[in-house]
């Protein structure tokens, strides 16, 4: 088997928190430019969280310079980290399948890391909750870069290093559940697994160009697309 790089989405993928994020969002919004409306006229589906910032302050004309974006961002954590512990437990939904590939990867010698979005201390607090967040040694995260594509590459980057070998003799697998985790995959080379468990039915992510897709990883084949590579 090839030495392989799982980079795991968090929102929609890992998990659902039941808004928290959004509501974060918003709340940081109300509290240092007093518009909680900044973000409203847009879906956060596979944004990284220093693009939906600067949309947002571009939205309320806010000057959406380096300094501002990390201003917002320290206090969305803040926000993040009250409104996650707020979430009824039946509405902080960790996705089937998902604990199990986790900790299959793991025992199978991969690296296993995160891809995602969100900044590493939103990724701490959301994964937090329900005890994963340990499970990740490494990851490309919102604020390594803002755009999609390159938080991936770097994640992939930092698993082949664990592994000790080169980004081009590794397998790569992104595992997402939107068009923009596939996109990501298929810019660096990579694998990607989706799952229909956020915004986007199968349909449309086998529409994006997967690799595979399921309604759930704990479908049928789920586990095998993340430890085998497709025929």
């Amino acid at each position: 088997m090839r030495p392989t790089v799982l980079l795991f989405d968090i929102d929609g993928t890992l998990v659902s928190t039941g808004g928290a994020g959004r509501r974060s969002i918003e709340r940081a919004f109300l509290l240092v430019h007093g518009r909680a409306d900044a973000c409203s006229h847009f879906t956060f589906d596979g944004m990284t969280d220093r693009s939906i910032v600067r949309l947002g302050l571009q939205a309320i004309g806010v000057a959406a310079d380096e300094a501002a974006i990390d201003v917002l961002l320290a206090r969305y954590v803040q926000c993040l980290d009250e409104a996650v512990q707020s979430v009824p437990e039946a509405q902080y939904i960790v996705h089937a399948g998902m604990r199990e590939a986790v900790d299959a990867g793991l025992a199978a010698g991969m690296a296993v890391g995160l891809g995602t979005g969100n900044v590493r201390e939103g990724a701490r607090v959301k994964l937090g909750r329900v005890g994963l967040f340990e499970k990740f040694s490494f990851g490309g995260f919102g604020d390594d870069h803002e755009l999609r594509p390159e938080l991936i590459r770097l994640g992939a980057e930092r698993g082949t290093q664990q592994l000790g070998v080169t980004l081009r003799e590794a397998r790569v697998v992104v595992i997402g559940d939107t068009p923009k985790d596939v996109a990501a995959a298929q810019a660096i080379g990579a694998e990607s697994v989706a799952v229909a468990t956020g915004g986007f039915t199968v349909e449309q992510l086998r529409a994006s160009g997967a690799t595979r897709v399921f309604a759930t990883l704990a479908d049928e084949g789920g586990l095998d697309a993340i430890l085998r590579p497709p025929d």
